[in-house]
């Protein structure tokens, strides 16, 4: 089966929620404000979102980015915000294909360097990420305000 990469477009919406929602469980997620996101997202010149795509239409991974100036690396970065895979097919090198692209996306934009984050219980995607190359950098940190 041939594999291929998709921009996200307003009609992928169902399938991008799905994999939000399955990326971050931790989460509550009300259907139409991530629609709102998702749309800014995919309006913005300075984010990329993806699937992984097979040849008869079924999705396989979904990715989205930033790309922004950092005085860290003195120019452009990429924060990968979501990267994931079909939960059955992990595993199968679709990760990788994923990362590829994103970093592709990021070199043309400009970008030095990819960074992410994720949950301390992900240690399946640790994994994942330092075999990849990513080095552990920083610890990341959130504040959330009150609404």
């Amino acid at each position: 089966m041939n594999m291929y990469f998709k921009k996200a477009e307003l009609e992928d919406f169902d399938a991008a929620f799905d994999y939000i929602v399955n990326l971050w469980t931790y989460n509550d997620y009300e259907k139409e404000p991530t629609r709102e996101v998702y749309e800014k997202v995919i309006a913005d010149d300075n984010c990329f979102a993806f699937f992984l795509m097979d040849d008869e239409g079924g999705y396989h991974g979904f990715c989205h980015g930033i790309c922004f100036n950092t005085f860290w690396m003195t120019g452009m970065t990429c924060y990968v915000s979501g990267i994931i895979t079909n939960k059955d097919e992990r595993g199968k090198g679709n990760g990788i294909k994923l990362m590829d692209h994103a970093a592709k996306l990021a070199k043309e934009r400009g970008c030095k360097a990819l960074i992410l984050d994720s949950a301390m219980s992900r240690t399946e995607a640790h994994r994942f990420y330092e075999k990849y190359g990513f080095d552990k950098g920083c610890y990341g940190f959130v504040l959330i305000f009150d609404e």
